[in-house]
């Protein structure tokens, strides 16, 4: 896999970047979530993002619940544990993975179709592009998760304005990314990822009613 979203080397790169203007706490907040999402699906979780875990705190709210479970989770689990249960999850052994993490083959059954052609047109208008090293295609869940991040920090330029963060989340997340973490929730092999396929479950619907799509 790639590198972790915000590590070393994230996934995504710009030739825009800026210093970028004070962003609101709420808005921070939603790109702390699409940042959590994207650093624990862009690879196995080392060490030190196991540790980071542990130390997440939630409210009493469904999402801040399911965050203290995640660092439930990650309080009982190694490092090796975590990594098997990716593999298993995302690759298999021989078969394929029971996750499908790429938004081509989870709406399509195939990599490089439609949905990847139109994300690459949209981060080419943007000035995106996959980080030098990364070879998964653009439409993997870590990296979409990123490039949302990024439009709302600034990361790329200017913060995107909240209308162009909501047509790229109806193009690019809104169409797979809830019912994905739902099946990461309820996936034989999830135990640690199963509750941040609830966290993603439960924020992709959050998303979606903040932008006026329902349900």
């Amino acid at each position: 896999m790639g590198s972790s979203a915000k590590g070393e080397r994230p996934l995504s790169d710009s030739d825009n970047k800026t210093n970028a203007p004070a962003v609101p706490e709420e808005d921070m907040q939603r790109a702390g979530i699409y940042a959590l999402l994207s650093r624990l699906l862009a690879k196995p979780m080392d060490n030190d993002t196991i540790a980071f875990v542990r130390e997440l705190t939630g409210d009493e709210s469904p999402l801040g619940q399911a965050v203290d479970a995640l660092a439930t989770m990650a309080k009982r689990t190694t490092q090796a544990v975590a990594e098997e249960e990716y593999t298993v999850l995302f690759y298999g052994f021989g078969a394929g993975g029971e996750l499908a993490p790429f938004g081509s083959q989870y709406l399509t059954g195939f990599i490089y179709e439609k949905p990847l052609a139109d994300l690459r047109r949209d981060l080419a208008e943007l000035g995106i592009a996959r980080a030098e090293g990364v070879s998964d295609p653009e439409d993997h869940i870590a990296f979409v998760c990123e490039v949302m991040h990024g439009l709302i920090t600034g990361a790329f330029g200017p913060p995107a304005s909240l209308e162009r963060q909501r047509a790229f989340f109806e193009a690019h997340l809104a169409p797979w990314a809830g019912h994905f973490f739902a099946d990461m929730e309820k996936a034989k092999s999830a135990v640690v990822y199963m509750p941040l396929g609830t966290i993603g479950k439960l924020f992709m619907e959050i998303e979606r009613d903040a932008f006026g799509f329902g349900q």
